[in-house]
């Protein structure tokens, strides 16, 4: 059982906090035991009021110790403005913690404001982009429909939960499982991770067994924390050689080989649109030593990773 945490700011949008609430109790419902634990928190005490006039029940976030396996900040409306220090002191020790932090449509922007954003990848509503142009730093804004970033769980609000809660299931309880939530709601496209800005995976790669798709979602949305053949496999509903069968046939490559080139990409694009250094860069599409993703890259793309910098974007960061 996960015990997952939903941090209700005052003018949270009904819809996101829905989408993201309703496939964990379908997942509760459709398991035999207690899938996950939720409680609902609030920012000003005892009712969570939202931007429609709607509440919801809650617990005052200062009586609650952060403890939990993941919380999510839910922010609509100008969460730019929210200074609360001791909200912002408790998010810090809910990290100090261990406990993974998400941020759902305005969400990220407290994050960030709590100094929790730095150095991973995440995503905000649109309408919230200029909030991180008037934020000192340097932020890894991806404009996507979620980011999952190591303990970092972002989406942009509206429907993206609930295709962001399919990626953490289908994780969690395999994608056979995450695909009857998605049935229950008749969530008939499943987007992942890269959309809207890159077009589906289908669209990509063409028409592919379900398996060979479902992988290749858990894969986007594990990049920097890496899952083996065996989870991949096992979480995919086949053996691990019903799944490298099908991946040769339908790309040619190994269920790594795959893995490490998706991987690779993301590592390509970080060098490209950033000026982390590349042992940042290597964390982040989780390889071991920044050598080894060098050698990786070489291997791949016959160039060392630093050839795509200019001079001047290679000194690391201060």
């Amino acid at each position: 059982m996960r015990r997952i945490a939903f941090l209700l700011v005052d003018g949270y949008a009904l819809l996101s906090t829905a989408a993201a609430l309703e496939p964990l109790r379908a997942a509760n419902q459709f398991s035999p035991d207690l899938a996950y634990d939720i409680t609902l928190l609030s920012n000003t005490g005892t009712r969570a009021l939202s931007s429609v006039g709607a509440t919801f029940e809650t617990r005052y976030f200062r009586d609650a110790v952060p403890l939990f396996d993941l919380v999510f900040v839910v922010a609509g409306g100008d969460p730019a403005r929210v200074s609360d220090p001791a909200l912002m002191a408790w998010l810090r020790q809910a990290d100090r913690n261990g406990v993974a932090l998400g941020g759902i449509s305005g969400g990220a922007v407290i994050l960030a404001r709590a100094g929790l954003l730095r150095d991973r990848r995440f995503t905000v509503h649109w309408h919230h982009y200029g909030d991180f142009d008037a934020l000192p730093g340097t932020w890894l804004l991806e404009r996507r429909l979620f980011v999952i970033d190591r303990d970092r769980y972002t989406c942009a609000g509206g429907s993206a939960p609930l295709d962001m809660m399919h990626a953490i299931i289908a994780r969690d309880f395999g994608n056979r499982f995450a695909e009857r939530i998605s049935d229950w709601f008749i969530q008939t496209e499943i987007r992942g991770a890269e959309a809207p800005q890159r077009v589906s995976i289908a669209a990509r790669y063409g028409a592919l067994p379900l398996a060979v798709e479902g992988a290749l979602e858990l894969m986007e949305s594990h990049i920097a924390d890496p899952l083996d053949q065996e989870q991949i496999a096992s979480l995919s509903g086949l053996s691990v050689r019903q799944l490298q069968r099908q991946f040769r046939a339908a790309l040619g490559r190994s269920v790594m080989e795959e893995y490490r080139r998706l991987r690779l990409e993301t590592g390509r694009e970080l060098i490209g649109s950033t000026r982390l250094p590349l042992s940042e860069i290597a964390q982040m599409t989780g390889f071991s030593t920044p050598s080894h993703f060098s050698d990786a890259f070489r291997r791949l793309y016959g160039h060392e990773p630093s050839r795509l910098r200019q001079p001047d974007t290679q000194t690391p960061r201060s």
